[in-house]
């Protein structure tokens, strides 16, 4: 089973539109996989359940089904902090009940589990705990989502250093573009490719219509899709 954790550079850098491009990437080749995302928030009514729009495309695009509470089983009302949303819901998010959810998931029988987060990198699950520490806890290989829009520089690479002082294994990024008329794009993304420790794995170019990944040999060989 191949498990990877996708985060992004800020709560809009496309995370669970990359992840989704990743999942379809899968199913073209062939293999069964599944989406996870464990917290979410900004949730309505449906079923008699509240349902969130970013885990329901991740259900989509998977090939493998589950029930909902098993692909997002922290499901918040506001849209607001995750952590925030718990705590008025009283709802206790530790890591131990991540884990616990995460095995559900393991129990499917997906080849493959996407992790989708929640915000950015540094996502906080309590008053005293961060996201990034399960992420550690379970090995989780990271792929960065890089949203490209002004500020991007410095997002991505206050993220990758956090990532390099705790160990975390970043396979790659992903870069996604967020803002179809920012300017010097391509002179953005060559600093990103000059200055980021980690490779690049695939860019998402703005598209109005069907959207596309361009991927790099770096992404096929770690999802084993290379042969």
């Amino acid at each position: 089973m191949k498990e990877f954790f996708i985060t992004g550079t800020d709560t809009d850098a496309g995370k669970t539109h990359v992840t989704s491009l990743l999942l379809k990437l899968l199913a073209q080749h062939k293999k069964q996989a599944i989406g996870f995302k464990p917290l979410a928030s900004g949730c309505e009514m449906a079923f008699d359940q509240l349902v969130n729009a970013d885990a329901l495309i991740l259900m989509e695009s998977a090939t493998v089904s589950a029930k909902y509470d098993v692909i997002n089983p922290f499901a918040f009302a506001p849209a607001i902090a995750p952590h925030i949303a718990a705590e008025q819901a009283g709802v206790t998010i530790t890591a131990d009940n991540l884990s616990s959810a995460y095995k559900n998931v393991k129990q499917q029988g997906a080849d493959y589990i996407l992790t989708e987060g929640a915000g950015g990198w540094a996502l906080p699950i309590s008053n005293t705990d961060y996201l990034y520490n399960w992420v550690k806890a379970e090995q989780l290989p990271v792929i960065l989502v890089v949203g490209i829009k002004l500020g991007c520089l410095n997002h991505a690479l206050l993220t990758t250093a956090h990532m390099q002082s705790m160990g975390i294994n970043c396979i790659g990024w992903i870069a996604n573009q967020v803002d179809p008329n920012m300017d010097e794009y391509q002179a953005n993304l060559d600093s990103l490719k000059l200055r980021l420790p980690f490779p690049i794995l695939a860019i998402s170019p703005y598209s109005e219509q069907t959207p596309k990944l361009q991927i790099y040999k770096t992404l096929l060989e770690n999802f084993a899709l290379n042969t």
